[in-house]
């Protein structure tokens, strides 16, 4: 599971073709030894334009896999197969715990350090239900080099053997206050608070405990905070021992490398491990474990269930039922493709034939399937959200009913044919959103890989799957597939989640209840003892000479980044950039109108229009058949809402509706006419399908609070000072929220006036007055689109005057109650008259806030999953944690950030790393469609050419004297202050942080 938010996204689309990479290289043939490695099978990989090596480790049987190709963005990763036996999340610990420190590398937090230091575009971990990975990436060689070393002698010599108290960080550990009142600590039992605080993780481990009674699916991967105090010291030993043995290890190189330096490096530290191995470094106190074997991963025999429901102290509303289905096993790569493709094509949106036929039937307020892939045996997963009495009986009989007419040659080809074009697409596009290319076909590789060394590359290709796919479709293929997937299945499961008022929180408090009877004071103390000595180890510095084994970059070592293609204005029917990038036959549209003509009561419905576009009739198609165009002829189509700011005026609020789509070149005009045709003639009547549209936003914007309670607050805190913040907040954000709640609310009264007054809204804002296009994509592209799209149906009114009024931002404290066991705590704070910084020097003081004082004081000592410092272009500061287990505790830690910026007396070398850091992610690299947005984004909030060159030589030229000066802007006490918590009730109501509203927001 990953630890942090990474600070990169990845390179162009696809690795470009590169003549290096268009055959094998002789010096690799089937037989050569490199390092140490024994090259077994070549084969190209053409969806990657590049050649895959398969190499085994002579000396200690390791397996690796180079992905040759012509990206810079290069990546390394190592895996372990790791299947639990049982639900103490004894892998999820390790995986955060071998990060703190290593034989070489005997400081605290390596893993930090390089996320302080180093030039990476990736540095995480994640545990999965069978296989712990920790991937890297970076475009600087060298850099990745220090990256892979620092990795491989975590994974293989960490100081967990030295250290037991890791285990009681990451881990768990009891606490004692003066009272003599217990409570369970860790990172890793408060982040599993926070994941089962959801319940659709709860509903997926639910099933896949009822669909795999006697393997490791059974299992929570990540652990469940009623067994992970289960786990002993021994046994966590025991289990690294194991599991991270070379021979259980997979290792990913990908990009453009020079490989045998790269194995020249591996091979010195895999031999290392082997010379060692049995001989780990131990506790004086601490036994060495007992080598052996890792745990099996075995096929489950089918089972059908029966029916199970699982109560959960979570809101009413998110009551919810799962049916699941194992579709075969991931040796078979077309099958679990085909699968994706009919459950698109089934269950995609309001309109696919399955989806309808459930909302239809009025169980519940949303309706949705899933492929689980990345496992041995993959499934299809069924889920119906927020259930009306009686729903759970009748579900799993309607879902088979209706698959079985389906079978019988309903499912309707252009259906089928929409969603290979959909999956045909995104498979081509490779956008992996935060990751790069490298780390996400490493893990990728591992869907086939961990089951069969001989299968690594199954799912890195797709086109011959898809071809036979294609050719299926006059065969009956997914007709006969849903048939044995559903109706003929001898392996599912069905499971419940009935909400209830008291759950694990009770049963947490009933434990600790328990244990303390046995105890008298003197155990008391030992437990204080025990917290204390941990907290005098987190925050005893770490020796300088154990810092200086630290590889890392120097402000030298940074390098000018290639200039980034400007955008130009083209000649067009309206207003147009033009972004000429390499796409790889991609083409990005986006549609910015301007809603400053509007009136401020008019914004939650244009959220609402934004929710509905694209998903109801218009003039030519019924919402079934537009469906089917939309995901036939194009990538994508998306109709969202941004307010752009001014960086010099909080008051400057300019709200935007964008239109967003993409498609391949050779259906560009498909993308000129199909946005125009949503939203120039929808059709708002059908209100039964406009409830079920905005029941689902409301859903997804629930899960959203329970999810991710620290984005949520932090735009929430937003709107205390920026106008822009509010406009955003009643088109998408929580006022939205309320919005939509009282809307559905009081849907019989309110319903009849929504048709006119969107049809009239459409009207005023799409039009021609202030409309900008852009365009990314070769020339020859753009001009085919505006001469398929002419003025996009487009007219001007002549009401160009701007006359919104967005109200003027209120500073207040304000806690949201969420059903969860953790928190998401804000401090927000105000511009400052002291604030004499630039944002380039705020930058590098984000990350060292972010990474060292943040780090220690909120994630070490107080135990929350994660933390952060912001300072934005306005002036505005934040600090926020997540899956948290305090708010008053971390509202206290908050207010020692300035006094400790004051003094913060870093080194050189320290502080390089954090100018080094800072520009590599600036430096980052992006994708096309990302560096056109942000492109535009920039042009929108006023920003002058070159803004980003100065933002970087800043950075570059921040001094430690600059960085502490910004420390009487974080303190000033006449700068406004406000809080705003996202968390349980029982943790705000015992909070004295005295907030001027308590708002429940999820019943």
């Amino acid at each position: 599971m990953p630890d942090v938010t990474t600070t990169a996204t990845s390179t162009d689309a696809t690795p470009a073709a590169d003549g290096r990479f268009a055959a094998p290289d002789p010096a690799l043939a089937v037989g050569t030894r490199h390092a140490g490695f024994t090259v077994e099978r070549v084969e190209p990989v053409r969806e990657l334009s590049g050649q895959a090596y398969l190499m085994r480790h002579d000396a200690t049987g390791a397996r690796a896999l180079w992905l040759a190709c012509a990206d810079t963005n290069r990546a390394f990763a190592i895996s372990f197969k790791t299947p639990p036996a049982d639900d103490t999340g004894v892998f999820h610990i390790l995986e955060h715990s071998v990060l703190c420190g290593s034989r070489r590398y005997p400081v605290k937090e390596p893993f930090v350090n390089l996320l302080k230091t180093s030039m990476q575009t990736f540095l995480n971990a994640m545990t999965f239900p069978d296989k712990t990975m920790y991937p890297v990436a970076s475009t600087n060689v060298t850099d990745l080099e220090n990256l892979m070393g620092v990795y491989l002698d975590a994974v293989l010599h960490p100081a967990i053997y030295v250290r037991p108290r890791i285990f009681e960080q990451e881990g768990w550990h009891l606490e004692a206050d003066e009272a003599g009142d217990l409570s369970y600590n860790g990172v890793v039992f408060n982040e599993m608070k926070g994941a089962l605080s959801d319940p659709d993780d709860v509903l997926y481990q639910e099933l896949s405990r009822s669909l795999f009674p006697d393997t490791a699916y059974g299992h929570e991967s990540g652990g469940n905070p009623r067994a992970i105090p289960t786990l002993t010291y021994e046994a966590f030993l025991d289990s690294h021992a194991r599991h991270y043995a070379l021979p259980n290890s997979y290792v990913v190189l990908y990009g453009d490398l020079d490989v045998d330096r790269e194995l020249a490096l591996i091979d010195e530290r895999f031999r290392e491990a082997a010379e060692v191995a049995g001989e780990k470094d131990h506790a004086a106190t601490t036994p060495a474990p007992t080598v052996g074997a890792p745990n099996p991963l075995d096929l489950q025999a089918p089972v059908r269930a029966a029916r199970r429901e699982v109560r959960m102290a979570t809101a009413p509303s998110n009551s919810e039922i799962g049916l699941s289905y194992v579709l075969g096993t991931a040796a078979d790569r077309t099958r679990v493709l085909a699968v994706d493709v009919l459950l698109d094509a089934l269950c995609g949106s309001n309109e696919a034939p399955l989806k309808r036929r459930v909302l239809d039937a009025g169980l519940a307020d949303d309706f949705s399937a899933t492929l689980v892939d990345g496992v041995l045996q993959p499934q299809a997963m069924f889920v119906l959200r927020g259930l009306r009495p009686g729903a759970g009986e009748k579900f799993r009989a309607l879902v088979e009913q209706a698959c079985a007419e389906l079978a019988e040659g309903s499912i309707g080809r252009d259906k089928l044919e929409a969603a290979l074009s959909q999956a045909e697409f995104n498979l081509r596009e490779g956008d992996w959103g935060g990751y790069p290319d490298g780390v996400a076909l490493a893990i990728t590789a591992m869907s086939s890989w961990l089951y069969d060394d001989e299968r690594p590359l199954d799912y890195l290709r797709y086109e011959d799957a898809l071809a036979e796919l294609k050719a299926g479709l006059d065969e009956g293929l997914f007709e006969r597939l849903l048939r044995e997937l559903v109706c003929e299945s001898a392996h599912c499961a069905e499971v419940e989640i009935v909400p209830v008022e008291e759950g694990s929180s009770a049963e947490e408090a009933a434990e600790l209840a328990e244990i303390r009877s046995r105890m008298d004071e003197r155990d008391l103390e030992a437990v204080r003892a025990e917290v204390a000595a941990l907290r005098a180890e987190q925050e005893a510095p770490d020796a300088p000479e154990a810092l200086a084994t630290l590889p890392q970059l120097t402000v030298a070592d940074v390098e000018d980044p290639a200039p980034e293609p400007a955008p130009a204005d083209a000649e067009a029917p309206l207003p147009c950039i033009a972004h000429e990038l390499n796409t790889h036959g991609i083409d990005y549209v986006y549609h910015y109108f301007d809603l400053r003509r509007l009136d401020f009561a008019d914004l939650p419905y244009v959220g609402v229009l934004c929710d509905l576009l694209g998903r109801l009739d218009t003039a030519r198609h019924t919402a079934s058949e537009l469906d089917t165009a939309i995901e036939t002829n194009l990538g994508s189509l998306d109709f969202f809402c941004e307010t752009y700011s001014r960086d010099d005026d909080l008051s400057y609020a300019a709200p935007t509706l964008v239109v967003g789509g993409s498609a391949l070149g050779e259906k560009v005009d498909a993308l000129a006419t199909l946005p125009a045709e949503v939203w120039g003639t929808t059709r708002f009547d059908d209100l039964d399908r406009v409830r079920d549209v905005l029941t689902q936003r409301k859903v997804a914007l629930e899960q959203y609070f329970v999810s991710s309670g620290h984005t949520a607050a932090a735009t929430r805190a937003n709107t205390y000072f920026s106008s822009a913040a509010v406009a955003a907040g009643a088109m998408s954000g929580l006022d939205y929220y309320l919005f939509l709640r009282e809307l559905l609310g009081s849907w019989e009264e309110r319903s009849g006036a929504l048709p006119a007054r969107l049809g009239e809204l459409a009207r005023r804002v799409f039009t021609a007055d202030e409309v900008t296009v852009s365009f990314t994509g070769s020339a020859a592209d753009r001009a085919r689109f505006w001469e398929a799209g002419g003025s996009l149906g487009l007219v001007a009114t002549g009401e160009a005057a701007h006359r919104l009024a967005v109200p003027a931002p209120t500073p207040r404290n304000e806690a949201f109650i969420i059903p969860s066991d953790v928190s998401y705590v804000v401090r927000a704070l105000g511009p400052s008259a002291a604030d004499a910084g630039t944002l380039g020097c705020w930058q590098v003081a984000s990350r060292a806030l972010s990474y060292d004082y943040l780090w220690n004081e909120v994630r070490v000592k107080g135990g929350a999953y994660g933390c952060g410092f912001r300072h934005t272009r306005e002036g505005l500061s934040a600090l926020w944690s997540y899956r948290d287990p305090s708010v008053d505790d971390t509202l206290a830690r908050y207010d020692g950030a300035a006094a400790w910026l004051a003094d913060w007396q870093p080194g050189q070398a320290e502080f390089e790393g954090y100018v080094v850091s800072t520009v590599a992610a600036h430096d980052a690299p992006v994708k096309p469609r990302q560096l056109a947005r942000r492109q535009d984004v920039a042009r929108f909030g006023g920003r002058a050419a070159g803004w980003r060159d100065e933002l970087r030589a800043q950075e570059l030229a921040a001094t430690p004297a600059q960085v502490r000066a910004l420390a009487a802007a974080l303190g000033d006490p006449a700068a406004t202050r406000c809080v705003c918590v996202f968390g349980g009730r029982d943790a705000i109501e015992a909070s004295g942080a005295g907030f001027d509203s308590v708002t429940e927001l999820i019943r």
